[in-house]
């Protein structure tokens, strides 16, 4: 259920996260399950169920996303190499039904991945 997604409830700071970054479109903040040295998530403010859901009108939201993936690699100092993810759907991964990249770095990473 959309009302109980604990992405909401970070954006509505209803439960504390480690923010990175925040501005008017996304929010960033450290994932509380790392599978990475570093392991920060990059969520839109606007509720996108999946990747399957996206809308013409969401195109420039997306780019937005991954201009802050860019930065925020930069910022962590892992702009020599990272791994950007976005699962869709409960079988391929996504636990949480709002999409979100993951922004993984700080090691190397094998292919192919899972």
């Amino acid at each position: 259920m959309l009302s109980d997604n604990i992405f909401l409830k970070i954006l509505e700071k209803k439960i504390p996260a480690r923010i990175l970054y925040e501005d008017e479109h996304c929010i960033a903040f450290h994932d509380n399950n790392p599978q990475a040295p570093v392991h920060v998530l990059i969520i839109p403010r606007k509720v996108i169920p999946t990747h399957a859901d996206i809308q013409a009108e969401d195109r420039e939201l997306l780019g937005h996303l991954h201009w802050v993936a860019a930065q925020l690699a930069e910022k962590l100092g892992i702009g020599d190499g990272y791994r950007l993810v976005l699962n869709c759907k409960e079988r391929a991964g996504q636990t949480v039904p709002h999409l979100h990249l993951h922004l993984l770095g700080g090691r190397n990473f094998a292919w192919p991945p899972g």
